[in-house]
C-alpha cells in the first residue's frame, strides 16, 4: 500500500492543466478525523479532550519505519520468552489471586493455566504495558503509517472506548502502534472483548486484575475455546514420521498418532485417543515437536504465531503445575 512517504519520495508528473495538491498537514488530517468522528456519534467535549496536545510522534513513525527484520528459530524465540523469572512470577501470581481465576474460570470456561501464559507474554503480568499516548500513537500512523486505513479504525475505536467513559485520555496508555493495558489488546478488541469482570462500571484493562483476566479469557470463549480441553503437549516423534506432511491443519483422531508411534515426551497422554490432534514441529525435522487441539487454534486467534501458542501453552502448563 502506497503511504504518504512513498508519494512522497516518488518523482512528481504534472500533466499540463493539472494541479498538484499537497498531502494534507497534521492538523488538517485532525480536522477531516473530527468531522468523521462527530458523524459516528463522538461527542465534541471527548474530542476535544482526546486531540488536546496531540502532535505526529517521531518516535511511533520510526519504529513503525524501521522494524527488525530477521528469522526467528523456535528454540531462540523460547529462551528469550520462557525463562524462571516468568514462571517464578506466574506461579505467585495463580497462587495469591486463586479464587479470582477460579471466577473467571466458572463465568467464561478457561482455566487460569492459558490465561496466565498470555498475560504473562503480552505484558509481563501487568508490568510492561507501553509508554505511549495511544490517541497519538493512532493518529500519527493513520496520518503517515504503513497501514494508514487500518489505524484510522483502530483510532476511531479508540475514540470510541473515551466516549463511552472506561477510560480518561491521559491515562489511556499503550504500545506504539496502540496495543492497550495488560493484555495489549487493539481498541476494536477491546469493544469487542474487554468486560467489566469486577463490576465497577467501566472495562479496565489498565488497572483492574479481575477486568484483565476477564478480558482475557472473554477473547479465548469468544475465539473458540473449548472448556475442559487443553492446547496440546510436547511429544517424540518417530522416525518415520515426515514432519513436512504435518502441520496445524491435519487434524486427526490422537490415536492414529499413537499408532504411528508418537510419544508423549512426559510419559502420560493429556487427552484421549479420541480427541482431534495435530502435529507441529516449529523448527522442523530434528528440532521440538507438539501435539496441538482445537484449543491451539484459539490462542492463535490471539496472536497468530504457532511461536506464541506453543510459548502460551508451555507458560501456562508451568504456572500451573
Amino acid at each position: 500500500m502506497l503511504t504518504r512517504r512513498h508519494i512522497l519520495a516518488a518523482p512528481i508528473l504534472i500533466l499540463p492543466g493539472e494541479a498538484w495538491a499537497a498531502p494534507p498537514s497534521f492538523q488538517a488530517f485532525l480536522t477531516g478525523l473530527r468531522a468523521e468522528a462527530r458523524k459516528a456519534g463522538i461527542s465534541p467535549i471527548t474530542l476535544d479532550r482526546a486531540f488536546a496536545g496531540v502532535a505526529p510522534n517521531q518516535k511511533v513513525l520510526e519504529r513503525d519505519r524501521h522494524q527488525p527484520e530477521f528469522t526467528m528459530t523456535w528454540a531462540r524465540y523460547k529462551t528469550l520468552v520462557i525463562n524462571d523469572q516468568r514462571i517464578a512470577t506466574g506461579r505467585d501470581i495463580v497462587a495469591r489471586e486463586r479464587a479470582l481465576f477460579r471466577q473467571v474460570q466458572d463465568r467464561f470456561g478457561v482455566g487460569p493455566g492459558v490465561i496466565a501464559g498470555i498475560w504473562g507474554l503480552e505484558s509481563g503480568f501487568g508490568v510492561t504495558t507501553g509508554d505511549f499516548r495511544v490517541i497519538e500513537a493512532l493518529a500519527t500512523l493513520a496520518w503517515e503509517g504503513r497501514r494508514a486505513s487500518f489505524f484510522r479504525g483502530e483510532l476511531m475505536a479508540a475514540l470510541k472506548i473515551l466516549d463511552h467513559g472506561d477510560i480518561a485520555p491521559a491515562k489511556m496508555m499503550g504500545s506504539y502502534a496502540g496495543a492497550m493495558g495488560q493484555p495489549q489488546f487493539m481498541p476494536s478488541s477491546y469493544l469487542r472483548y474487554a468486560v467489566d469482570f469486577e463490576g465497577h462500571g467501566k472495562r479496565d484493562i489498565w488497572n483492574s486484575r479481575p477486568d484483565v483476566l476477564g478480558s482475557i479469557a472473554n477473547y479465548l470463549a469468544k475465539s473458540g475455546w473449548r472448556a475442559g480441553q487443553g492446547w496440546g503437549q510436547q511429544i517424540i516423534l518417530p522416525a518415520n514420521i515426515d514432519v513436512t506432511t504435518t502441520g496445524r491443519d491435519v487434524m486427526r483422531p490422537l490415536g492414529d498418532w499413537m499408532r504411528q508411534g508418537v510419544r508423549p515426551l512426559d510419559g502420560a497422554w493429556r487427552a484421549g485417543s479420541d480427541v482431534p490432534a495435530a502435529i507441529v514441529a516449529p523448527d522442523g525435522e530434528g528440532g521440538e515437536a507438539f501435539v496441538v487441539h482445537a484449543n491451539f487454534k484459539a490462542i492463535r486467534r490471539y496472536n497468530p504465531s504457532d511461536f506464541y501458542a506453543i510459548a502460551v501453552g508451555l507458560i501456562g502448563d508451568r504456572v500451573t503445575a
